[in-house]
């Protein structure tokens, strides 16, 4: 079918999108790539279209007349078709409200003479003729001879120059005459089977999500849902919390299913019932209880305050099956506790619909569910906050989440207009922050972006000071002792409220790492005093598996490394790989300790070690098998680390995933820093050095470091 003909078929009421579609998501440069390959005439893909004259509900005001008879609904390619509407028409489509487009994609312009497409820059195409608004051309706003004239006006233009432009022209203009080729499903299809074919196209691709393929199939059994979930976003968005249509299927998916990962449980019609059940109460009880809950108990004003909005489906998952009875002042402290652990030791930042699974089942069936979440974080990293936690993480960091409310149920106020940071925000987030030392002050003594570890320290969520509203420094306060002085004369206490330093002495930016390294201290008893005080965990007993710590992600505690005897990445560097090893055991004990998997990749999927147990055997080293390696794993341990560490400060285990085996290496806190004589140079020179964790890397600590990290660490200085 004709690009042209698409069109007037939209106009006309003959083409329609269904209400099971998502909305318009494309962005401008995805309207960009389009128009180019149309332009150069590069194949644009199909359409998929369903001919019948029973539609399900129809996206737009459109109201179908059974007079009409058979008409045609787009099922896939609709983000393409919605580009070219709104890029030739120069207007939104009929099924589509302004609210419903995500971005818009319209005022693309043309350079006629060089095929550049890009969005209207006034510095770069006011005073160009060249450059034309592509709607202007199909629109008949613009002719050629205009241009012509208004280049002509400027400068000479050769005969050659013109047909260049005349060609391009035209190729615009051609546009409408491509074809898109076009694949039907019969009129004979049912709304299932239409749904059915529209998932099989749409899973094999990138396109959606399979909670999208999932709203799509809810659609088809419940035509109106996609509205209803829509209407109750745009409510709980006034108050502040966004979330997308993909958040309200996992929500029903966990009541209905207690799962996270199985959308094709929803795909059936047999939900319908039930689904109208649990969303009477949600949408008219349960969403805005939780909200409310985490307003006045987590003191959470906005979802942008989130790590992952996911740890909210069990939350509601629990709520709901409580029915009508209001959750007690015990359970709302064990709700909390665990919603703030799961943002701060990142639960859902991978692998989140498995882990969704596990944890909608045990709000399902545990009489202690809370715990046994908090206990399953326990069980993957500490949830005792280090105080070299803090260390060069900025404010994307979920720690500075916690600082927030922290200082909000301390009555924190902003220092520069004395409100409180405590706002009823609606959709817009109203927070701000600012450095303590300034940056501009701090890159003059070193500690710009040509140091990486010292521009990090600058941009410290330490050196922030959170304000209510966006305002700047008095003019008189480019130094850090006049700002903070005002603020203690001017708000006394606000300091304090918001836990910065109070001695005069670390104000001074000679002194502002040791201004860092005493708000890291303050920082980190605080915020693990405030997370003990809002209840008692109980221990209980949580079975956690590899599959669970593996999709916890890496972490200061936790690194995967695919081969002890192999270089994937660098073969002709294969010799180092033990030495990486070694490198992490070392991090591991001269930091708080952790977990080594080899045989698991960085994307957290188990290669095996069949690689590893065919080298040591090679090496005449055993039968190349689990035996022999864990033999030559201590033997590289106790030859660099000593027998005693070798024998007492390591576990080493071989579990089994999916038939693959890998290799677990619990090392223990060290009880003496341990050195590494690392390879340097094509040479092979050994050279000591010293490891410690960094987040979830293993990185080298600098000779002047050194002492001070070991005076710290080994001896509690």
């Amino acid at each position: 079918m004709k690009i042209s003909q698409i069109l007037d078929k939209i106009d006309e009421h003959q083409l329609f999108v269904p209400a099971f579609q998502r909305e318009y998501v494309w962005k401008r440069e995805d309207a960009r790539r389009l128009i180019s390959s149309l332009i150069n005439e590069y194949p644009t893909g199909t359409m998929l279209t369903w001919e019948t004259n029973s539609p399900p509900e129809l996206k737009g005001k459109h109201l179908y007349d059974p007079r009409q008879g058979a008409i045609k609904l787009v099922l896939d390619g609709q983000q393409r078709i919605t580009t070219l509407y709104m890029l030739i028409r120069g207007e939104l489509p009929p099924y589509y409200t302004p609210e419903e487009i995500t971005h818009d994609t319209r005022n693309l312009y043309i350079n006629l003479e060089t095929l550049e497409l890009a969005y209207y820059a006034r510095t770069r195409m006011e005073t160009n003729p060249l450059w034309v608004n592509l709607t202007d051309i199909f629109k008949h706003t613009i002719r050629l001879r205009d241009i012509i004239r208004q280049i002509e006006a400027r400068e000479s233009l050769s005969g050659e120059r013109e047909d260049i432009i005349e060609d391009n022209f035209h190729a615009v203009e051609r546009i409408l005459d491509r074809e898109f080729v076009e694949q039907s499903i019969p009129v004979k299809a049912s709304i299932k089977e239409a749904i059915d074919i529209f998932y099989i196209v749409n899973a094999s691709g990138v396109n959606l999500t399979e909670a999208e393929l999932a709203l799509a199939q809810i659609s088809g059994y419940w035509p109106k849902a996609r509205e209803r979930f829509k209407t109750k976003l745009h409510s709980l968005e006034k108050q502040g919390f966004v979330f997308g249509l993909d958040f309200i299927v996992y929500v029903l998916l966990g009541i209905l299913h207690n799962s996270g990962s199985e959308m094709k449980k929803l795909h059936t019609s047999d939900n319908l019932e039930p689904m109208k059940e649990v969303w009477e109460r949600l949408e008219s009880h349960t969403l805005d209880y939780v909200m409310r809950l985490l307003k006045t108990h987590a003191y959470v004003d906005h979802t942008k305050e989130i790590n992952s909005v996911y740890a909210l489906v069990p939350i509601i998952v629990y709520v709901y099956n409580k029915g009508a009875q209001a959750l007690s002042q015990h359970e709302i402290s064990k709700v909390i506790k665990w919603f703030y652990y799961s943002q701060i030791r990142n639960r859902y930042v991978s692998q989140m619909p498995q882990k969704l699974d596990k944890d909608n089942s045990i709000v399902a069936k545990s009489a202690t569910p809370f715990d046994d979440l908090t206990n399953i974080l326990r069980s993957e990293r500490p949830l005792e906050i280090s105080k070299n936690e803090f260390v060069g993480v900025d404010v994307r960091n979920p720690l500075f989440h916690l600082m927030r409310w922290y200082f909000k149920s301390r009555q924190a106020i902003c220092p520069n207009t004395g409100l409180s940071i405590r706002s009823d925000m609606g959709k817009a987030y109203k927070l701000h922050w600012d450095h303590i030392f300034p940056y501009d002050v701090l890159k003059k003594v070193g500690y710009g972006q040509d140091n990486r570890l010292k521009y990090a320290l600058a941009q410290e969520i330490t050196n922030r000071i959170i304000l209510a509203e966006e305002t700047t420094r008095h003019a008189d306060e480019h130094d850090t002792t006049t700002f903070l002085s005002r603020i203690q004369r001017q708000y006394p206490g606000a300091l304090q409220l918001q836990l910065i330093p109070q001695d005069p002495a670390l104000w001074t930016v000679e002194n502002f790492e040791a201004f860092l390294e005493e708000r890291r201290s303050i920082l980190a008893k605080e915020l693990n005093g405030f997370l003990a005080s809002i209840t008692e965990t109980k221990e209980t007993a949580v079975e956690m598996s590899i599959e669970d710590l593996i999709g916890a992600g890496e972490s200061s505690s936790l690194e995967f490394k695919r081969s002890m005897c192999w270089s994937y990445d660098e073969p002709q560097h294969r010799h180092k790989s033990a030495e990486i090893i070694l490198k992490s055991i070392a991090a591991f004990s001269n930091g708080e300790g952790g977990t080594l998997l080899i045989g698991v990749n960085d994307d957290g999927e188990a290669v095996g070690l069949d690689s590893d147990y065919e080298h040591v055997k090679k090496k005449g080293q055993g039968e190349g098998d689990k035996d022999t390696f864990e033999l030559h794993l201590r033997e590289l341990v106790k030859h660099n680390f000593g027998v005693a560490f070798a024998s007492t400060d390591l576990n080493i285990i071989f579990p089994t995933i999916d038939d693959k085996e890998i290799c677990r290496v619990d090392i223990k806190k060290g009880r003496v820093p341990h050195y590494l004589e690392a390879t340097v140079g094509k040479g092979g020179d050994k050279v000591k050095k010293f490891y410690v964790r960094s987040g979830n890397s293993s990185v080298e600590i600098g000779l002047t470091e050194i002492s001070d990290y070991i005076q710290h660490r080994f001896h509690g200085a």
